[in-house]
């Protein structure tokens, strides 16, 4: 028995988090799963799903904090459900969920500043959530219907939305602090709005590495609106045959567009400078979430009715492999743990 102890004393140690966080890549992939409620945790390296941890209901969206140990996911239902589910990423493990209260229907997020920032349907709004405090510090209304993704910038001066059933992108700027703005990277104190008609549907978007344009998937017209920042105009509107587009995503570098539709059997590929097609890549019979890897290398694609994700390679276009997360996948994030 005194030889017996120590070991079981040992594998007790290995099996701690502390362990468990230590064999997690630092890069991983998150994937939802709209049906199994779930958030798959991948290596990107092997493909393989490390784990996976309920999420609550109707999950759509995620995204991962600064430092990588915590995920946020949006509990859509239409405008039904009020929570982002909170995971741990080093544990794997859920934790309390965040009760939004009126801010019905939240979707897209985004974190930046310490903060997590998101879409609230049903209340046509905007907010941030702040989890060193653990409140929401800050709403805004839209006066949109569907405020639906949402990208906000490093500096917090600008935040972007697109409005699904309006057909509308929301430009909304920080004014300066000698009009009432409130200090810079901040919250709070006066915002303008700046309403940009696009197509019909507007849902899926994107802004440009260098900031300079904003590209839109008109999911009913089936084209892409171009929007100039710096004049807050639509300068052109591809007639890109993306019927059904639901995301939009830039290449690292700026020089490709990717566009999904969960009708869309095709990728399709556009060159960001010609705004021609490049081509048209067969990931199965519908996609939602796209998401880059930050090496440049790969692009994730949701292929939600085929229930997989498949990864593309960026330098030959092809399909390199697939990865089962679960029923449904949907929302796709990049965690990086610090």
């Amino acid at each position: 028995m005194k030889k017996i102890f120590p070991v079981l004393l040992s594998l007790s140690a290995f099996l701690t988090p502390t362990h468990l966080a230590a064999q997690t890549p630092k890069e991983t992939l998150l994937a939802l799963s709209k049906r199994d409620q779930t958030l798959a945790i991948v290596d990107p390296s092997t493909l393989k799903v490390l784990a996976k941890v309920p999420v609550g209901n109707d999950p759509h969206e995620v995204i991962a904090s600064s430092d990588g140990k915590t995920a946020y996911i949006s509990n859509y239902g239409g405008g039904a459900y009020n929570t982002l589910a909170v995971i741990d990423l080093v544990s794997q493990k859920a934790l309390p969920s965040i009760d939004l209260g009126a801010l019905k229907g939240p979707h897209g997020l985004s974190f930046v500043g310490g903060k997590v920032w998101f879409t609230a349907e049903a209340a046509k709004a905007i907010g941030s959530y702040d989890p060193s405090t653990q409140k929401i510090d800050w709403i805004l209304g839209t006066g949109q219907n569907r405020t639906h993704m949402i990208w906000v910038a490093s500096d917090l001066k600008h935040v972007f939305t697109t409005n699904v059933s309006s057909g509308t992108v929301s430009i909304i700027e920080k004014l300066p602090p000698r009009t009432g703005g409130g200090p810079p990277g901040t919250p709070g104190g006066d915002w303008d709005q700046t309403i940009v008609k696009v197509g019909e549907g507007s849902e899926g978007f994107d802004v440009s590495p260098d900031g300079k344009e904003i590209w839109v998937a008109n999911a009913q017209d089936g084209t892409i609106s171009i929007i100039d920042v710096a004049s807050k105009k639509v300068t052109d509107t591809l007639n890109a045959s993306v019927q059904s587009a639901n995301r939009l995503k830039f290449t690292s570098d700026g020089a490709r567009v990717f566009v999904a539709g969960l009708r869309m059997e095709n990728v399709v590929v556009l060159d960001a400078h010609s705004r021609k097609e490049l081509k048209e890549i067969k990931v199965g019979h519908g996609a939602a979430g796209i998401q880059m890897q930050p090496d440049g290398s790969r692009v994730f694609i949701a292929s939600s009715p085929d229930n997989y994700v498949s990864a593309i390679d960026l330098k030959s276009l092809e399909v390199t492999g697939r990865i089962d997360v679960g029923t449904e996948p949907d929302g796709l994030a990049w965690a990086v743990r610090q």
